[in-house]
């Protein structure tokens, strides 16, 4: 029992993290979650491949990449349109690229961590990360706004953002001024914040977005994502903790620009 209670506890502790990862792969919230689930009970049928793994954060990991390479499904089926296409070109990348890549950036993993859920050398892990930089950063380009109340963060964003090869259309500090700027701009993707100056909120501006420019890529940044993946409610598929880095943006927009709707929050 004791041995039981110890590992729902360590599960519980990475958990929003698999579903940010999970999330990040399918660009869906629904999808993203479904593989946690899945994950969770694969475990609870059979814990040895978790239990084996000393790192518990990097055992979860590997317990949902045997789920996911034995489906062969990155993103829903059945999909249509923008997401459809989207799919498609996922199929072109080099397999197991994108996982690598999100396990290093976004979610932190060392290389060596990264070998062990994949179950690879970790060279070849290395080697998977620089393909898929190589070739996220070959794939799409598009015209990105910022909802950003820092100047100081804001301008690393577009910095990072246009090395990319995208065009950032403009930066918003509120709700109101995000809201005028998108209906101008139609941008591809939008990054915002959940805070903002005016103690407006990012995520309202995004729904407002939403509602009268269609499904829109979105990337959220937060000091607390772990509030924003409870599975609980609708929350959003692309997520980036603060403080973050210039890998984490740029894998995170690189995996966003795949996608041609997302999951956003409804308060």
């Amino acid at each position: 029992m004791s041995d039981s209670i110890d590992r729902s506890e360590l599960i519980g502790t990475h958990l929003p993290f698999l579903r940010r990862y999970g999330r990040a792969l399918t660009g869906s919230q629904s999808s993203g979650d479904a593989y946690a689930v899945a994950t969770l009970e694969a475990i609870l049928h059979d814990a040895t491949v978790f239990d084996e793994v000393e790192d518990a954060r990097v055992g979860l990991f590997k317990v949902f990449h045997g789920i996911w390479t034995s489906s062969g499904a990155p993103v829903e089926v059945q999909e249509s349109g923008p997401r459809a296409a989207a799919q498609d070109h996922l199929q072109d990348l080099t397999a197991n690229t994108r996982e690598a890549l999100l396990l290093n950036t976004i979610e932190e993993l060392s290389f060596a961590q990264v070998a062990s859920v994949m179950g690879v050398e970790q060279a070849e892990a290395e080697e998977l990360i620089v393909i898929a930089k190589r070739e996220m950063l070959e794939s799409v380009t598009g015209r990105v706004m910022i909802i950003e109340d820092e100047p100081i963060i804001a301008d690393d964003i577009e910095a990072i953002v246009e090395q990319l090869g995208h065009d950032v259309v403009g930066i918003a500090r509120t709700r109101t001024e995000a809201v005028s700027l998108g209906i101008k701009e139609k941008p591809d993707l939008i990054l915002a914040d959940i805070q903002l100056a005016d103690n407006s909120s990012g995520i309202d501006a995004v729904n407002d977005l939403i509602e009268k420019l269609g499904d829109v890529p979105v990337i959220f940044i937060t000091a607390f994502p772990e509030r924003l993946l409870t599975g609980e409610k609708h929350e959003p598929a692309f997520l980036i903790t603060k403080p973050f880095n210039d890998e984490q943006v740029r894998s995170a927009v690189s995996q966003a620009m795949f996608f041609a709707s997302t999951q956003t929050l409804k308060t």
